[in-house]
């Protein structure tokens, strides 16, 4: 049975469906009553939700509803006001910075402009992380980025630079270089964000299909709805800085909720009209 919690004050839609402590899945990330304040504005409010081992978590929702914000906190860019955030078992709020490095040592993380150095080579954007963070040889370092730029699919351009180089090999170099030091959990910020539909597409089987070989846990942060859907296992629907929907792809899709159907359709949401209903069913 789905459990109600309380979304912006209205009870009535708002819901966590299949959690993956419900179907026996390994919890990954826990977030539980995430709140983040930016002076008197409310971003994120009491977000709670489970991302499963091994799987592909996908957090959409309209623009301004605290899904980046969300993800920063995930990457321990930012601290909550309150709240927790569970990586395998350890709540990472409540750890000093050299806990957290030992924790980071597990993500990886795809930013949304792909944040690659325009002054360096496809190459060494990708051996970047290892050049800065380990004390592997060059032949090591050099025989890794090899085998992250053909995963992705980019043997032959470790030479280019950024600027000769497509839109999605771009998407994919960043990808190798969020691989390049083998994390278990991979954050992705809108990692389609500039391709048409068909290079998006191509970005999204290649996110399901690495996710798959490398055993990643993975959250995808993503506008690209329903087309990420196909290789979504969880969707966490975020309405007004709060988890409105959470569960499987089937369970998000037939949810009867005004606010999610109208986002799907890129609608204009109808505030006045969900309070009129919010009313009518406490009558």
């Amino acid at each position: 049975m789905a459990s109600k919690i309380s979304i912006a004050g209205e009870e009535n839609f708002a819901r966590i469906m299949t959690s993956p402590a419900q179907d026996g899945s390994a919890v990954a990330i826990e977030i539980r009553d995430l709140t983040r304040r930016f002076g008197a504005q409310i971003v994120l409010d009491h977000v709670s939700f489970a991302c499963p081992h091994g799987k592909i978590t996908t957090v959409v929702g309209p623009s301004g509803c605290g899904k980046t914000v969300l993800l920063k906190h995930l990457n321990f860019l930012l601290r909550p006001n309150c709240g927790a955030i569970i990586v395998d078992g350890e709540d990472v709020t409540q750890m000093g910075s050299s806990e957290l490095n030992r924790v980071r040592d597990k993500f990886g993380m795809l930013f949304q402009a792909g944040a690659l150095f325009d002054s360096m080579t496809v190459a060494e954007n990708v051996a970047f992380p290892l050049v800065e963070k380990t004390n592997l040889s060059r032949q090591e370092i050099a025989q890794r980025v090899q085998e992250k730029l053909a995963a992705v699919g980019l043997e032959g351009a470790g030479n280019k630079f950024p600027s000769e180089i497509s839109g999605g090999m771009q998407k994919r170099a960043a990808l190798a270089r969020a691989l390049i030091r083998e994390p278990e959990i991979l954050l992705l910020d809108e990692p389609t964000t500039g391709l048409d539909p068909t290079r998006a597409g191509a970005i999204h089987h290649l996110i399901r299909r690495t996710q798959q070989r490398f055993g990643l846990s993975a959250v995808l942060v993503s506008h690209d709805v329903p087309q990420v859907f196909e290789i979504s296992d969880r969707v966490a629907f975020l309405y007004k800085g709060r988890t409105r929907l959470f569960g499987t792809v089937q369970e998000i899709l037939s949810a009867n909720d005004p606010v999610f159907k109208s986002f799907l359709a890129g609608e204009e949401i109808d505030e006045e009209g969900l309070q009129a209903g919010s009313n009518a069913l406490a009558m």
